[in-house]
């Protein structure tokens, strides 16, 4: 019996099923003394993870009384095999006590449970244990050390074994190489590569890929590209994971021309079939933006891989292709083709960051449809589309989901919490979420900051930022993007000129173009068009749309047609398809009667196919997102609102509102003119939220073009009237209305 037993218990093919069987046995027969037997059956039960650690301690304890460190061996390396790595770490910890002392096979599988689990305390323990035991010295026993200490990124430690190794082979020399590569330690990698070959040991496809990885993972791009020259260089030829550790590189670079290249060696080398270099080789078209080859790779897959197609779909969001990454994720979705919260969450993205927040919130309802899991990525991923329409409700509704699924202390998913709040015109709820942070990181300060800049609190964003140092954290160039604008927002030149001097001074960061705009912007608002003019022409390079558009802008503010018409000369040929600037343009000719000139731009216009951007607005009113266009009808409630609406003009002009018909810039009759005002897109959904919510309710809406002064009185005036709080989000801030008052002052 006793050898039938055995016999089971060892045969590789055994199950659980009859491991139990035999466990029964064992006890019925009292057989629990015999070592061999008992430490089979542990294994066995290792193997399949069906026992935990406390019940290992307490077999170990009952029916063990003397175990051997054959017992302890056994089960060390059943659970290694079986990555269950915390169980080896606990296992190991009872040979102490058992009086037992552990051999130079067992400490490497421990030791690589250490680096697993990034255990540098229990690793060090070992490490101790090993010097005293002098298994130190065992190459073996070393080397896994060095990968120890590695893994948790101990580069002095793992340098000062590796300097006491006598013997050092090629496995070990790679090791550190890549580890001061992983690192970003390029003179170091490099010296130690060319010591390496000093010593007699030449290096391997690993040592190369190490460094290629190392390299590129570290943002060293040119260093990576660089080192796979010096390899082909050398004879070398890379295999399929050189491929895929390069590619990424020549992708940041945008290095096209070394990718066809590379495409080419991985085609003659038949290393097409390999799923990691098909990644890699969409990856880097994408990145590159070559469209066209990117998608010839994706259509060659015979096979169609879940990393290939999220590469494919992240490098067509990249290049604005959003809707062909729809029709690729829906018809593979189709087809029940296994999709997972990567394909996902690049969909989702790629509607988020193209304009189509809609589709985002679609797709996350889907993704919780098809039981997939979102996670800590997907979130951040689709909070900005409730942000970029004002959907509140869907917003909370996430913030909660987060807050449920434990996700919410990830910094990245709490500082998108930040940026909804602020640009949902919930600024107080966007503080308490930075507040709520255990640890904010730069990311989370800029969101704060630029929350309290979009609503054009200066002082409140210049606190944020004493507070910021104050906390450690350094600013970076958006930091100074933020506060700036929130200069410019509320007219502040001497403490703009105190910023952006200080910038550079204080910090070291060099003004960018993004930071002249700002600085055009808060000197031409104030009416300084010359000193901005000047500031422009003293640039040290060449000014882009965004530096003139901001002059243009304020020209037409201030009605200053000579300014006007050169920043507009400067932009036409900058942004040819950009109708707005012409309108900018027409609207000064016409702003001054000009109205010949102000029809040869509109002629201008119409010849190069260009039309005026219209307005559009959005309100939030339940759980639904509604989009109103100027002078549209199509809206199911629209009879309801124009009339509600002229109820509101009337008790206006009784209280003493007259339209601002200034404002309509066409050769029009004043009657015209005030019907024209009327529907305006921001002004229809004000009236829409009023019709359906609750009186005394806040109003929310987004305009996509600046609020004109016509419509900023008239929903001043609604605010009085109606005694509702309104807050309305254009191209250039929010405005916070409350019994007849905007936060802006009238400055915008």
């Amino acid at each position: 019996m006793f050898h039938v037993l055995s016999q089971s218990l060892s045969s590789p093919t055994a199950t659980l099923s009859q491991a139990r069987q035999a466990h029964a046995l064992i006890l019925k027969l009292n057989l629990f003394s015999d070592t061999h037997l008992t430490t089979t059956l542990l294994t066995l039960y290792a193997n399949t993870l069906s026992l935990s650690t406390p019940q290992l301690s307490l077999t170990l304890s009952s029916h063990l009384p003397h175990p051997t460190l054959f017992s302890f061996s056994s089960l060390i390396q059943a659970f290694a095999r079986s990555s269950h790595f915390p169980h080896v770490l606990t296992t190991f910890s009872h040979l102490a006590p058992r009086g037992l002392a552990s051999d130079a096979f067992l400490l490497p599988t421990t030791i690589k449970s250490c680096a697993i689990l990034r255990a540098l305390n229990q690793g060090q323990q070992v490490h101790a244990f090993a010097v005293a035991s002098g298994f130190v010295s065992d190459s073996i026993v070393a080397s896994s050390l060095i990968q120890m200490y590695l893994k948790c990124d101990r580069i002095v430690a793992a340098r000062k074994l590796f300097d006491r190794m006598p013997e050092r082979d090629v496995v070990v020399w790679s090791a550190m190489i890549a580890g001061y590569s992983r690192l970003g330690l390029v003179d170091e990698a490099r010296g130690l590569f060319g010591e390496m070959r000093s010593c007699g040991v030449e290096p391997n496809l690993v040592t190369w890929n190490g460094m290629l990885a190392g390299f590129g993972n570290n943002g060293l791009y040119d260093e990576a590209v660089g080192m796979f020259r010096v390899m082909l260089l050398e004879g070398f030829w890379p295999d399929g994971s050189t491929v895929s550790c390069v590619l990424p590189s020549v992708g940041c670079l945008e290095d096209a021309v070394m990718g066809a290249q590379v495409h080419g060696y991985v085609t003659k080398q038949g290393l097409i079939c390999d799923k990691f270099v098909v990644s890699a080789m969409l990856d880097m078209y994408g990145k590159c933006g070559c469209v066209k080859e990117m998608s010839r790779v994706f259509d060659e897959v015979e096979e169609m891989e879940i990393g290939s197609l999220n590469a494919f779909l992240t490098g067509l969001s990249r290049n604005g292709m959003v809707d062909a990454a729809l029709e690729v994720f829906n018809r593979l979705k189709d087809q029940r083709m296994e999709l997972n919260v990567v394909t996902w969450t690049s969909v989702i993205a790629s509607c988020s960051q193209n304009g189509k927040d809609f589709e985002a919130l679609e797709l996350f309802r889907d993704m919780q449809a098809y039981g997939v899991e979102p996670n800590a990525v997907t979130i951040p991923s689709l909070i900005p589309a409730c942000g970029n329409i004002s959907a509140l409700t869907h917003g909370k509704e996430i913030h909660c989901f987060s807050l449920r699924r434990g996700i919410f202390d990830d910094v990245y998913v709490g500082s998108a919490l930040i940026d909804m709040y602020a640009k949902c015109g919930r600024i107080q709820l966007s503080r308490r979420c930075f507040d709520n942070m255990l640890a904010p990181n730069l990311v989370s300060w800029n969101a704060v900051i630029s929350g309290y800049a979009m609503h054009g609190k200066a002082k409140e964003t210049m606190e944020m930022f004493r507070m910021m140092q104050q906390s450690g954290q350094k600013p970076d160039s958006i930091t100074f993007t933020c506060i700036l604008s929130a200069c410019a927002q509320n007219g502040l030149t001497e403490e703009g000129w105190h910023y952006y001097n200080n910038m550079s001074k204080e910090h070291g960061i060099e003004p960018k173009m993004e930071h002249y705009a700002c600085m055009v912007t808060l000197l031409s608002r104030v009416g300084k068009l010359e000193e901005a003019y000047s500031m422009i022409k003293e640039m040290p390079f060449e000014p882009d749309a965004c530096v003139w558009g901001a002059l243009l802008s304020s020209c037409r503010v201030h009605n200053n047609l000579s300014l006007g018409e050169i920043a507009a000369e400067k932009l036409f040929p900058l942004e040819p398809a950009n109708p707005g600037n012409y309108v900018l343009l027409s609207n000064i000719y016409a702003s001054k009667g000009l109205w010949d000139e102000e029809n040869r731009i509109r002629e201008m216009m119409k010849s190069k196919g260009l039309r005026k951007n219209p307005g559009y607005s959005w309100i939030e009113v339940g759980h639904k997102v509604h989009m109103l266009l100027a002078g549209d009808q199509s809206h199911p409630q629209m009879k309801d609102i124009l009339e509600k609406l002229d109820k509101l003009n009337m008790e206006m002009k009784k209280s003493g509102y007259l339209p601002k018909t200034n404002f309509v810039l066409q050769d029009v009759e004043e009657q015209d003119k005030e019907q024209i005002l009327c529907g305006h897109s921001e002004k229809l959904a004000v009236v829409l939220g009023l019709l359906n919510t609750s009186p005394g309710q806040p109003l929310q809406v987004i305009k996509n073009l600046r609020i004109c002064d016509d419509c900023h009185a008239v929903i001043k005036a609604i605010s009085r009237l109606e005694g509702r709080e309104i807050y309305i989000r254009d191209t250039n801030r929010f405005h916070h209305i409350k019994d007849g008052v905007c936060s802006c002052g009238d400055f915008w």
